[in-house]
Protein backbone atom coordinates (compact mmCIF):
# COMPACT_ATOMS: atom_id res chain seq x y z
CA UNK A 1 0.00 0.00 0.00
CA UNK A 2 1.45 3.36 -1.07
CA UNK A 3 1.29 6.27 1.38
CA UNK A 4 0.82 9.48 -0.63
CA UNK A 5 1.58 13.03 0.48
CA UNK A 6 -1.59 14.95 -0.49
CA UNK A 7 0.33 18.24 -0.68
CA UNK A 8 2.78 17.00 -3.32
CA UNK A 9 1.21 13.79 -4.71
CA UNK A 10 4.55 12.09 -3.98
CA UNK A 11 4.90 8.65 -2.40
CA UNK A 12 6.07 8.90 1.21
CA UNK A 13 6.58 5.16 1.67
CA UNK A 14 5.00 1.77 1.03
CA UNK A 15 3.63 -0.50 3.74
CA UNK A 16 2.65 -4.15 3.70
CA UNK A 17 -1.11 -4.60 4.07
CA UNK A 18 -2.69 -7.23 6.25
CA UNK A 19 -4.38 -10.30 4.79
CA UNK A 20 -6.67 -12.99 6.13
CA UNK A 21 -3.82 -14.93 7.74
CA UNK A 22 -2.31 -11.95 9.54
CA UNK A 23 -5.72 -10.65 10.68
CA UNK A 24 -6.59 -14.06 12.10
CA UNK A 25 -3.25 -14.18 13.93
CA UNK A 26 -3.81 -10.72 15.44
CA UNK A 27 -7.35 -11.51 16.58
CA UNK A 28 -6.25 -14.81 18.17
CA UNK A 29 -3.52 -12.94 20.01
CA UNK A 30 -6.03 -10.37 21.28
CA UNK A 31 -8.45 -13.09 22.39
CA UNK A 32 -5.73 -14.55 24.60
CA UNK A 33 -4.53 -11.20 25.91
CA UNK A 34 -7.88 -9.62 26.74
CA UNK A 35 -8.60 -11.81 29.74
CA UNK A 36 -5.32 -10.94 31.45
CA UNK A 37 -5.74 -7.25 30.58
CA UNK A 38 -9.21 -7.11 32.14
CA UNK A 39 -7.71 -8.60 35.30
CA UNK A 40 -5.23 -5.71 35.58
CA UNK A 41 -6.55 -3.30 38.23
CA UNK A 42 -8.32 -0.30 36.75
CA UNK A 43 -5.90 2.07 38.49
CA UNK A 44 -3.00 0.43 36.63
CA UNK A 45 -4.78 0.63 33.29
CA UNK A 46 -5.42 4.31 33.96
CA UNK A 47 -1.73 4.92 34.74
CA UNK A 48 -0.70 3.24 31.48
CA UNK A 49 -3.03 5.40 29.40
CA UNK A 50 -1.82 8.51 31.22
CA UNK A 51 1.75 7.53 30.30
CA UNK A 52 0.59 7.22 26.67
CA UNK A 53 -0.67 10.81 26.82
CA UNK A 54 2.65 11.95 28.27
CA UNK A 55 4.50 10.26 25.39
CA UNK A 56 2.31 12.10 22.89
CA UNK A 57 3.29 15.36 24.56
CA UNK A 58 6.98 14.45 24.58
CA UNK A 59 6.96 13.48 20.90
CA UNK A 60 4.45 16.00 19.63
CA UNK A 61 6.68 17.51 16.94
CA UNK A 62 7.42 14.19 15.31
CA UNK A 63 3.80 13.05 15.56
CA UNK A 64 2.49 16.34 14.17
CA UNK A 65 4.93 16.30 11.26
CA UNK A 66 3.92 12.77 10.30
CA UNK A 67 0.25 13.65 10.57
CA UNK A 68 0.59 16.72 8.36
CA UNK A 69 2.62 14.84 5.79
CA UNK A 70 0.00 12.16 5.23
CA UNK A 71 -3.30 14.04 5.66
CA UNK A 72 -2.28 17.52 4.52
CA UNK A 73 -3.44 19.63 7.45
CA UNK A 74 -1.38 22.65 8.56
CA UNK A 75 1.31 21.72 11.06
CA UNK A 76 -0.06 23.90 13.86
CA UNK A 77 -3.47 22.28 13.46
CA UNK A 78 -1.78 18.87 13.77
CA UNK A 79 -0.21 20.02 17.03
CA UNK A 80 -3.61 21.27 18.15
CA UNK A 81 -5.15 17.89 17.40
CA UNK A 82 -2.61 15.99 19.47
CA UNK A 83 -3.04 18.40 22.37
CA UNK A 84 -6.80 18.00 22.04
CA UNK A 85 -6.42 14.23 22.25
CA UNK A 86 -4.31 14.63 25.39
CA UNK A 87 -7.04 16.77 26.96
CA UNK A 88 -9.65 14.10 26.20
CA UNK A 89 -7.42 11.41 27.67
CA UNK A 90 -7.04 13.50 30.80
CA UNK A 91 -10.81 13.67 31.29
CA UNK A 92 -11.34 9.99 30.50
CA UNK A 93 -8.60 8.81 32.86
CA UNK A 94 -9.67 11.20 35.62
CA UNK A 95 -13.24 9.89 35.45
CA UNK A 96 -12.69 6.22 34.62
CA UNK A 97 -12.87 5.00 38.23
CA UNK A 98 -16.07 6.93 38.83
CA UNK A 99 -17.94 5.45 35.87
CA UNK A 100 -16.32 2.02 35.37
CA UNK A 101 -16.16 0.79 38.97
CA UNK A 102 -18.93 -1.34 40.39
CA UNK A 103 -21.92 0.72 41.45
CA UNK A 104 -24.05 -0.08 44.49
CA UNK A 105 -27.71 0.73 43.90
CA UNK A 106 -29.23 -0.71 47.09
CA UNK A 107 -27.03 -1.08 50.17
CA UNK A 108 -29.62 -1.72 52.87
CA UNK A 109 -32.36 -4.28 53.44
CA UNK A 110 -32.39 -8.01 52.86
CA UNK A 111 -31.43 -7.82 49.17
CA UNK A 112 -28.44 -5.78 48.08
CA UNK A 113 -28.15 -4.62 44.48
CA UNK A 114 -25.17 -3.51 42.40
CA UNK A 115 -24.02 -3.08 38.79
CA UNK A 116 -20.67 -4.34 37.53
CA UNK A 117 -19.39 -2.96 34.22
CA UNK A 118 -17.66 -5.81 32.40
CA UNK A 119 -15.68 -5.35 29.16
CA UNK A 120 -17.16 -6.35 25.82
CA UNK A 121 -14.10 -8.40 24.83
CA UNK A 122 -12.35 -7.50 21.56
CA UNK A 123 -13.39 -4.11 20.23
CA UNK A 124 -13.01 -3.35 16.54
CA UNK A 125 -12.25 0.31 15.90
CA UNK A 126 -12.43 1.33 12.23
CA UNK A 127 -11.27 4.92 12.38
CA UNK A 128 -11.15 8.06 10.23
CA UNK A 129 -8.39 10.09 8.58
CA UNK A 130 -9.52 13.66 9.29
CA UNK A 131 -8.70 13.62 13.03
CA UNK A 132 -6.99 10.26 13.65
CA UNK A 133 -5.75 11.17 17.14
CA UNK A 134 -9.07 12.64 18.27
CA UNK A 135 -11.53 10.14 16.82
CA UNK A 136 -9.22 7.29 17.74
CA UNK A 137 -9.00 8.52 21.32
CA UNK A 138 -12.80 8.55 21.47
CA UNK A 139 -12.80 4.78 21.03
CA UNK A 140 -9.60 2.93 21.83
CA UNK A 141 -8.84 4.85 25.04
CA UNK A 142 -12.15 4.14 26.85
CA UNK A 143 -12.17 0.64 25.37
CA UNK A 144 -8.75 -0.11 26.87
CA UNK A 145 -9.65 1.55 30.17
CA UNK A 146 -12.72 -0.68 30.40
CA UNK A 147 -10.59 -3.82 30.02
CA UNK A 148 -11.12 -4.60 26.36
CA UNK A 149 -8.57 -5.62 23.76
CA UNK A 150 -8.66 -3.49 20.60
CA UNK A 151 -8.03 -4.15 16.95
CA UNK A 152 -7.58 -0.69 15.49
CA UNK A 153 -7.83 -0.02 11.78
CA UNK A 154 -6.65 3.48 10.99
CA UNK A 155 -7.79 4.91 7.69
CA UNK A 156 -5.43 3.94 4.91
CA UNK A 157 -4.91 7.72 4.55
CA UNK A 158 -3.59 7.97 8.14
CA UNK A 159 -1.66 4.72 8.48
CA UNK A 160 1.63 6.28 9.61
CA UNK A 161 -0.20 8.07 12.40
CA UNK A 162 -1.83 4.78 13.37
CA UNK A 163 1.60 3.22 13.68
CA UNK A 164 2.71 6.10 15.93
CA UNK A 165 -0.30 5.48 18.15
CA UNK A 166 0.59 1.79 18.35
CA UNK A 167 4.23 2.59 19.13
CA UNK A 168 3.45 4.85 22.08
CA UNK A 169 0.71 2.64 23.49
CA UNK A 170 3.22 -0.22 23.63
CA UNK A 171 5.88 2.04 25.10
CA UNK A 172 3.38 3.17 27.76
CA UNK A 173 2.76 -0.43 28.82
CA UNK A 174 -0.20 -1.70 26.80
CA UNK A 175 0.67 -5.33 25.95
CA UNK A 176 0.98 -6.22 22.28
CA UNK A 177 -1.71 -8.88 22.67
CA UNK A 178 -4.13 -6.20 23.86
CA UNK A 179 -3.79 -3.64 21.05
CA UNK A 180 -3.17 -4.50 17.41
CA UNK A 181 -3.34 -2.47 14.19
CA UNK A 182 -4.98 -3.73 11.02
CA UNK A 183 -3.23 -2.11 8.06
CA UNK A 184 -4.98 -1.66 4.75
CA UNK A 185 -7.92 -0.20 2.90
CA UNK A 186 -11.48 -1.42 2.34
CA UNK A 187 -10.57 -5.07 1.86
CA UNK A 188 -8.97 -5.24 5.30
CA UNK A 189 -12.01 -3.54 6.82
CA UNK A 190 -14.17 -6.24 5.27
CA UNK A 191 -12.04 -8.93 6.91
CA UNK A 192 -12.67 -7.31 10.29
CA UNK A 193 -16.41 -7.16 9.68
CA UNK A 194 -16.43 -10.87 8.92
CA UNK A 195 -14.39 -11.75 12.02
CA UNK A 196 -15.82 -12.89 15.35
CA UNK A 197 -15.39 -9.71 17.39
CA UNK A 198 -17.37 -8.32 20.32
CA UNK A 199 -18.11 -4.73 19.32
CA UNK A 200 -17.78 -2.55 16.25
CA UNK A 201 -17.14 1.19 16.36
CA UNK A 202 -16.76 3.21 13.17
CA UNK A 203 -16.05 6.86 12.40
CA UNK A 204 -16.58 8.04 8.84
CA UNK A 205 -19.17 8.60 6.15
CA UNK A 206 -22.86 7.73 6.30
CA UNK A 207 -22.57 5.45 3.27
CA UNK A 208 -19.79 3.34 4.79
CA UNK A 209 -21.40 3.38 8.25
CA UNK A 210 -24.69 2.12 6.86
CA UNK A 211 -22.88 -0.70 5.08
CA UNK A 212 -21.02 -1.66 8.26
CA UNK A 213 -24.19 -1.66 10.33
CA UNK A 214 -26.02 -3.86 7.85
CA UNK A 215 -23.19 -6.41 7.94
CA UNK A 216 -22.66 -6.61 11.70
CA UNK A 217 -26.28 -6.27 12.85
CA UNK A 218 -26.86 -9.98 12.21
CA UNK A 219 -24.21 -10.77 14.83
CA UNK A 220 -26.20 -9.05 17.59
CA UNK A 221 -23.05 -7.26 18.73
CA UNK A 222 -22.80 -3.62 19.90
CA UNK A 223 -22.19 -1.17 17.08
CA UNK A 224 -21.45 2.55 17.40
CA UNK A 225 -21.42 4.85 14.39
CA UNK A 226 -19.98 8.38 14.32
CA UNK A 227 -20.97 9.56 10.86
CA UNK A 228 -21.13 12.73 8.82
CA UNK A 229 -23.07 15.95 9.11
CA UNK A 230 -24.39 18.93 7.25
CA UNK A 231 -24.11 21.11 10.29
CA UNK A 232 -26.09 24.39 10.28
CA UNK A 233 -25.34 27.69 12.01
CA UNK A 234 -27.74 30.58 12.55
CA UNK A 235 -26.72 34.19 13.21
CA UNK A 236 -29.57 36.15 14.81
CA UNK A 237 -30.17 39.88 14.47
CA UNK A 238 -29.16 40.76 18.04
CA UNK A 239 -25.44 39.90 17.89
CA UNK A 240 -23.37 42.88 18.99
CA UNK A 241 -19.99 42.30 17.34
CA UNK A 242 -20.51 41.20 13.75
CA UNK A 243 -16.82 41.14 12.83
CA UNK A 244 -15.94 38.82 15.71
CA UNK A 245 -18.87 36.53 15.01
CA UNK A 246 -17.97 36.41 11.31
CA UNK A 247 -14.34 35.51 12.12
CA UNK A 248 -15.34 32.83 14.65
CA UNK A 249 -17.92 31.23 12.38
CA UNK A 250 -15.59 31.30 9.36
CA UNK A 251 -13.09 29.38 11.47
CA UNK A 252 -15.86 26.92 12.30
CA UNK A 253 -16.42 26.36 8.60
CA UNK A 254 -12.83 26.32 7.30
CA UNK A 255 -10.67 24.90 10.12
CA UNK A 256 -8.89 21.68 9.12
CA UNK A 257 -9.67 22.62 5.51
CA UNK A 258 -13.35 22.13 6.34
CA UNK A 259 -12.74 18.41 6.80
CA UNK A 260 -14.52 17.91 10.12
CA UNK A 261 -17.74 16.02 10.70
CA UNK A 262 -18.85 18.96 12.85
CA UNK A 263 -17.58 21.72 10.56
CA UNK A 264 -20.13 24.42 9.87
CA UNK A 265 -21.49 23.41 6.46
CA UNK A 266 -24.32 25.91 5.93
CA UNK A 267 -25.00 29.32 7.45
CA UNK A 268 -28.31 31.17 7.91
CA UNK A 269 -28.24 34.87 8.76
CA UNK A 270 -31.07 37.13 9.86
CA UNK A 271 -31.85 39.65 7.13
CA UNK A 272 -31.21 42.62 9.42
CA UNK A 273 -27.50 41.77 9.81
CA UNK A 274 -27.02 39.75 6.62
CA UNK A 275 -25.09 42.27 4.51
CA UNK A 276 -22.71 43.30 7.29
CA UNK A 277 -22.09 39.68 8.28
CA UNK A 278 -21.39 38.51 4.73
CA UNK A 279 -18.97 41.39 4.14
CA UNK A 280 -17.03 40.63 7.32
CA UNK A 281 -17.11 36.89 6.64
CA UNK A 282 -15.65 37.23 3.14
CA UNK A 283 -12.96 39.62 4.39
CA UNK A 284 -11.94 37.01 6.96
CA UNK A 285 -11.85 34.16 4.45
CA UNK A 286 -9.80 36.18 1.96
CA UNK A 287 -7.18 36.69 4.68
CA UNK A 288 -6.47 32.96 5.02
CA UNK A 289 -2.99 31.94 3.95
CA UNK A 290 -2.95 28.97 1.57
CA UNK A 291 0.16 26.84 1.31
CA UNK A 292 2.10 23.70 2.10
CA UNK A 293 1.14 21.97 5.39
CA UNK A 294 4.60 22.39 6.93
CA UNK A 295 4.96 26.08 6.03
CA UNK A 296 4.55 28.71 8.74
CA UNK A 297 1.21 30.46 9.35
CA UNK A 298 -0.67 28.40 6.76
CA UNK A 299 -4.39 28.10 7.50
CA UNK A 300 -5.64 26.33 4.35
CA UNK A 301 -3.48 23.45 3.17
CA UNK A 302 -4.01 20.28 1.12
CA UNK A 303 -7.19 18.26 1.09
CA UNK A 304 -6.55 14.68 2.12
CA UNK A 305 -8.45 12.84 -0.61
CA UNK A 306 -7.41 13.39 -4.23
CA UNK A 307 -11.05 13.14 -5.36
CA UNK A 308 -12.26 15.98 -3.14
CA UNK A 309 -11.27 19.07 -5.20
CA UNK A 310 -13.31 17.83 -8.17
CA UNK A 311 -16.25 17.07 -5.87
CA UNK A 312 -16.16 20.61 -4.47
CA UNK A 313 -15.87 22.11 -7.94
CA UNK A 314 -19.00 20.19 -8.92
CA UNK A 315 -20.87 21.64 -5.93
CA UNK A 316 -19.84 25.14 -6.96
CA UNK A 317 -20.94 24.56 -10.56
CA UNK A 318 -24.29 23.14 -9.45
CA UNK A 319 -24.92 26.07 -7.09
CA UNK A 320 -24.05 28.74 -9.68
CA UNK A 321 -26.22 27.04 -12.28
CA UNK A 322 -29.15 27.37 -9.85
CA UNK A 323 -28.59 31.04 -9.06
CA UNK A 324 -25.91 31.20 -6.38
CA UNK A 325 -23.45 34.09 -6.33
CA UNK A 326 -19.76 33.25 -5.93
CA UNK A 327 -18.07 35.81 -3.64
CA UNK A 328 -14.63 34.23 -3.45
CA UNK A 329 -12.79 31.07 -4.40
CA UNK A 330 -14.54 28.34 -6.32
CA UNK A 331 -11.59 26.82 -8.15
CA UNK A 332 -9.21 23.90 -7.95
CA UNK A 333 -5.69 25.23 -7.39
CA UNK A 334 -3.49 23.94 -10.19
CA UNK A 335 -0.21 22.18 -9.60
CA UNK A 336 0.85 19.26 -7.44
CA UNK A 337 -1.31 18.25 -4.52
CA UNK A 338 -4.99 18.41 -3.64
CA UNK A 339 -5.76 22.10 -3.18
CA UNK A 340 -9.02 24.05 -3.45
CA UNK A 341 -9.59 27.75 -2.92
CA UNK A 342 -11.56 28.74 0.20
CA UNK A 343 -15.00 29.41 -1.25
CA UNK A 344 -18.02 31.46 -0.20
CA UNK A 345 -21.37 31.47 -2.03
CA UNK A 346 -24.53 33.45 -1.31
CA UNK A 347 -28.04 33.50 -2.75
CA UNK A 348 -28.12 29.77 -2.04
CA UNK A 349 -31.13 27.53 -1.41
CA UNK A 350 -31.95 23.94 -0.55
CA UNK A 351 -32.26 22.89 -4.18
CA UNK A 352 -28.47 23.08 -4.39
CA UNK A 353 -26.16 20.17 -3.53
CA UNK A 354 -24.03 22.63 -1.55
CA UNK A 355 -26.82 23.00 1.02
CA UNK A 356 -27.81 19.32 1.17
CA UNK A 357 -24.78 17.05 0.66
CA UNK A 358 -21.81 16.97 3.01
CA UNK A 359 -19.05 19.06 1.39
CA UNK A 360 -16.07 18.19 3.63
CA UNK A 361 -13.91 20.96 2.27
CA UNK A 362 -13.21 24.72 2.41
CA UNK A 363 -16.56 25.81 1.02
CA UNK A 364 -19.69 27.39 2.52
CA UNK A 365 -23.10 28.66 1.47
CA UNK A 366 -24.70 31.60 3.31
CA UNK A 367 -28.48 32.09 3.17
CA UNK A 368 -30.63 35.05 4.29
CA UNK A 369 -33.64 34.32 6.57
CA UNK A 370 -36.49 36.51 7.78
CA UNK A 371 -36.85 35.22 11.34
CA UNK A 372 -36.07 32.47 13.85
CA UNK A 373 -38.89 30.25 12.62
CA UNK A 374 -37.52 30.17 9.07
CA UNK A 375 -34.02 29.50 10.38
CA UNK A 376 -35.18 26.58 12.53
CA UNK A 377 -37.11 25.06 9.64
CA UNK A 378 -34.10 25.27 7.32
CA UNK A 379 -31.65 24.02 9.93
CA UNK A 380 -33.77 20.90 10.47
CA UNK A 381 -34.22 20.35 6.72
CA UNK A 382 -31.52 17.68 6.47
CA UNK A 383 -31.04 13.93 6.70
CA UNK A 384 -28.21 14.58 9.18
CA UNK A 385 -28.28 15.54 12.84
CA UNK A 386 -24.82 15.96 14.34
CA UNK A 387 -24.44 19.57 15.52
CA UNK A 388 -26.23 22.90 15.15
CA UNK A 389 -25.14 26.35 16.35
CA UNK A 390 -26.84 29.62 17.23
CA UNK A 391 -25.09 32.97 17.65
CA UNK A 392 -27.29 35.15 19.80
CA UNK A 393 -26.97 37.60 22.71
CA UNK A 394 -30.07 36.31 24.50
CA UNK A 395 -29.77 33.07 26.44
CA UNK A 396 -33.56 32.75 26.53
CA UNK A 397 -33.87 33.17 22.77
CA UNK A 398 -31.03 30.73 22.11
CA UNK A 399 -32.61 28.14 24.44
CA UNK A 400 -35.90 28.39 22.59
CA UNK A 401 -34.18 27.85 19.23
CA UNK A 402 -31.92 25.04 20.42
CA UNK A 403 -34.85 23.14 21.94
CA UNK A 404 -36.33 22.80 18.46
CA UNK A 405 -33.17 21.64 16.70
CA UNK A 406 -32.90 17.92 15.96
CA UNK A 407 -29.18 17.41 16.56
CA UNK A 408 -27.04 15.49 19.03
CA UNK A 409 -25.07 18.61 19.98
CA UNK A 410 -26.17 22.24 20.04
CA UNK A 411 -24.01 25.32 20.55
CA UNK A 412 -24.61 28.88 21.65
CA UNK A 413 -22.01 31.41 20.50
CA UNK A 414 -19.53 28.69 19.58
CA UNK A 415 -19.28 25.90 17.00
CA UNK A 416 -17.13 23.03 15.74
CA UNK A 417 -16.34 22.10 19.33
CA UNK A 418 -16.12 18.76 21.19
CA UNK A 419 -15.84 18.28 24.95
CA UNK A 420 -14.80 15.03 26.60
CA UNK A 421 -17.28 15.74 29.41
CA UNK A 422 -20.27 15.71 27.05
CA UNK A 423 -21.61 12.85 24.92
CA UNK A 424 -20.72 12.92 21.24
CA UNK A 425 -23.65 11.44 19.37
CA UNK A 426 -25.52 11.84 16.14
CA UNK A 427 -29.10 11.57 15.00
CA UNK A 428 -30.57 10.35 11.73
CA UNK A 429 -27.81 9.79 9.14
CA UNK A 430 -25.19 11.16 11.55
CA UNK A 431 -25.17 7.84 13.36
CA UNK A 432 -26.03 6.51 16.78
CA UNK A 433 -24.43 5.56 20.05
CA UNK A 434 -22.26 7.87 22.13
CA UNK A 435 -18.58 8.37 22.69
CA UNK A 436 -17.00 10.62 25.34
CA UNK A 437 -18.59 11.56 28.68
CA UNK A 438 -19.75 8.88 31.13
CA UNK A 439 -21.85 7.42 28.30
CA UNK A 440 -18.75 6.96 26.16
CA UNK A 441 -16.81 5.23 28.93
CA UNK A 442 -19.64 2.79 29.50
CA UNK A 443 -20.26 2.24 25.78
CA UNK A 444 -17.45 -0.32 25.83
CA UNK A 445 -18.89 -2.33 28.71
CA UNK A 446 -21.73 -4.76 29.28
CA UNK A 447 -23.46 -4.12 32.61
CA UNK A 448 -24.14 -7.08 34.86
CA UNK A 449 -26.83 -6.78 37.54
CA UNK A 450 -26.24 -8.40 40.95
CA UNK A 451 -29.10 -9.31 43.32
CA UNK A 452 -27.52 -10.33 46.64
CA UNK A 453 -29.95 -11.64 49.22
CA UNK A 454 -28.60 -12.09 52.72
Amino acid sequence: MKIINPATSEIITSIQEDDQLSIDHKINSLRAGQKSWSAVPLTERIAIIQKFAALLEKNIEQCASILSSEVGKPLQQSRNEINGARARIEWLTNNAEKYLSEEWMTETGTTLEKIVYEPLGIVCNISAWNYPYLVGTNVFVPALLAGNAVIYKPSELATLTGLQIEKYLYEAGVPQNVFQIAIGAREVGELLLEADLDGYFFTGSYKTGKSIYEKVSKKMKPCGLELGGKDPLYVTDDISDISTVAANTADGAFYNNGQSCCSVERIYVHEKVYDAYVSAFVTEVKSYKIGAPLAENVYIAALTRKEQPAFLAAQVKDAISKGAELLCGGNIISGAGNYFEPTVLTNVNHNMDLMKEESFGPIIGIMKVADDAEAINLMNDTVYGLTAAVYCNSQERADAIQAKLNAGTVYMNCCDRVSAALPWSGRKHSGFGSTLSHAGLRAFTQPKAYHLRK
